[in-house]
């Protein structure tokens, strides 16, 4: 099941819950999506560091 949640307070994709997971970040009453989350960290996601070894 895919449900929009909002858009990402940073660059406006939508952001959804996909089969009850947040497919994005809220912090602090921000919504972003994981892209421009790991941007602001200035760290990748686990899952991307798989996808380029």
């Amino acid at each position: 099941m895919r449900e929009l949640v909002g858009t990402c307070e940073s660059c406006g994709r939508d952001v959804f819950c996909l089969d009850g997971f947040l497919n994005g970040v809220s912090e602090a009453g921000r919504l972003e999506c994981f892209e421009c989350a790991d941007r602001e960290e200035g760290t990748a996601r686990p899952q991307d560091k798989e996808k380029s070894e």
